[in-house]
């Protein structure tokens, strides 16, 4: 038997696991194409969900699924091939890296990028944490080039 979550444990839950299992849900969706509220409550039933942030882990994974095609669109001139030739961890560690750049200014870029290669060095293939770090610096470079200027003049 599951144990029961704490009261707080939805809001204030890790959103470094919220990630994980936003992850674990895009690659579910994107191998099965199972309806995309399935799969969340697929991913809810996991042992470990009650330690995220159960309410970012609901909005990153809708969110970027209903963006997927900007999401791409931004990616796509940072890439060295084509969206379709990535595998599907990669896919969904830049959608998700993606997604934080763009939409989610209260997530620093620096974050953003730090959780996705995170995610690559435990799930991708050997070395693809550099070529996910790369292509969301570049990206974080258009989109946020204000904060990415502050960093550079406070070192």
């Amino acid at each position: 038997m599951k144990p029961a979550p704490t009261a707080g444990s939805h809001k204030t839950g890790s959103r470094s696991l919220s990630r994980e299992f936003t992850l674990r849900a895009l690659y579910a969706h994107h191998l099965s194409g199972q309806d995309e509220v399935d799969v969340a409550a697929h991913v809810r039933e996991d042992e470990g969900f009650p330690k995220a942030n159960a309410a970012y882990f609901e909005s990153l994974f809708h969110a970027v699924l209903k963006e997927t095609s900007d999401l791409e669109m931004k990616l796509s001139p940072h890439l060295d091939r084509s969206f379709a030739e990535l595998s599907p961890i990669e896919r969904g560690i830049l959608l998700i890296g993606a997604h934080e750049i763009v939409n989610c200014p209260d997530v620093p870029y620096r974050v953003a990028i730090n959780e996705a290669v995170e995610l690559a060095k435990k799930y991708g293939g050997t070395d693809g944490h550099k070529y996910v770090n790369g292509v969301l610096d570049k990206l974080a470079k258009i989109m946020r080039p204000d904060e990415m200027t502050a960093n550079t003049s406070r070192k």
